[in-house]
């Protein structure tokens, strides 16, 4: 499916009291809009919204996101590198890119782009919001900020909270990228080579030790010393974003994932939870050490109407992009059910 793109014209006012002086979504949807069969996908850091793209064998006939049974519907988030605003957009003002100069932004300012692409796309009701990791984030708010409008919450590998843990991860990515002499200049190549170190740093925390003394074993050689798999795996991953992404939106997504905090402004993260009504899964990864169990376990004993199911696999965080069968053995007949 072609991606789409949906222009708001008006200022759009971000959390930090900053504004906008208007928005380009891009998005993609699959199936068609009829009656209350619109499953909203909330993206992960990096991703785009083709979901059938980097979520495979999940937007097919017979999976959890069946364009023949659901209206699928995924936005790039605010901030990033695939078409909706973000550092490389225009700023008229300057009649330039913002690049180091976007503003801040926050999760709630994701999903308050989310809410205008709905009311444009003309959906009332969403039958079910779907959120990993940071789309987790996006999927809670979603369902905080217009709890009317939501049937059902999945929720897979994410918290309600970014941790201290988290928040460390990013930060040391964000100094990697800050070492690259060339960020700060105004060019989409900026920072191009500290994102490449900063994206080793991350996946480390996205695949973990399981994941790792998995794949990249040296079996064929037990007298090597240099050239290790994992070593040119680190190059390879490093270079490979750094390729198709760009270092000022990578910049500004960490910072948005650390402001996430369900509890912001509604009494605590507590109290927060306990607003969400809805039906929802919750679904940890058994190696996931970015959000391990103890977070999905948080979120299901704080939650009224919360299920709770754990994916084993070998692949960490990065499961929930792997282990498609299992995720469509749980997902499919909560997001099935009542339609």
């Amino acid at each position: 499916m072609p991606v789409r793109y949906f222009k708001y014209d008006k200022p759009f006012k971000l959390e930090n009291g900053e504004t906008l002086p208007g928005l380009t979504i891009a998005y993609h949807t699959y199936g068609k809009l009829k009656g209350n069969n619109t499953v909203w996908v909330c993206h992960a850091l990096t991703a785009n919204s083709d979901v059938a793209e980097w979520w495979p064998n999940t937007v097919e006939e017979g999976r959890f996101l069946d364009p023949r049974r659901h209206f699928v519907v995924c936005a790039n988030i605010l901030g990033s590198h695939y078409g909706t605003t973000g550092p490389l957009s225009i700023n008229p003002t300057t009649g330039e890119p913002w690049y180091e100069s976007f503003p801040f932004i926050t999760v709630r300012d994701m999903v308050n782009a989310h809410f205008l692409l709905a009311e444009h796309l003309g959906i009332t009701s969403i039958n079910t919001v779907v959120g990993s990791s940071i789309g987790g984030f996006q999927a809670m708010e979603m369902t905080l900020t217009k709890p009317e409008m939501v049937g059902k919450l999945v929720l897979i590998a994410t918290g309600a909270r970014s941790q201290p843990w988290t928040i460390a991860l990013n930060e040391s990515q964000r100094m990697a990228i800050e070492t690259d002499c060339t960020y700060g200049e105004k060019s989409e190549e900026a920072g191009r080579k500290g994102m490449r170190t900063a994206r080793s740093i991350g996946l480390i925390s996205y695949r973990g030790w399981s994941a790792y003394n998995a794949t990249q074993q040296e079996n064929d050689n037990i007298f090597k010393v240099a050239g290790f798999r994992a070593t040119t795996y680190q190059q390879y991953q490093g270079e490979k974003l750094a390729r198709r992404f760009n270092a000022y939106s990578y910049y500004r997504l960490s910072q948005a994932f650390d402001s996430h905090n369900v509890g912001r402004y509604r009494g605590g993260v507590d109290t927060a939870l306990g607003l969400i009504k809805c039906p929802t899964l919750v679904v940890g990864i058994s190696t996931d050490i970015i959000f391990p169990l103890t977070e999905q376990i948080f979120l299901f004993r704080h939650i009224p109407k919360a299920e709770l199911h754990i994916l084993s696999s070998e692949f960490g965080h990065d499961g929930f992009l792997v282990e498609s069968d299992k995720l469509n053995t749980i997902l499919k007949p909560f997001i099935n059910q009542n339609q």
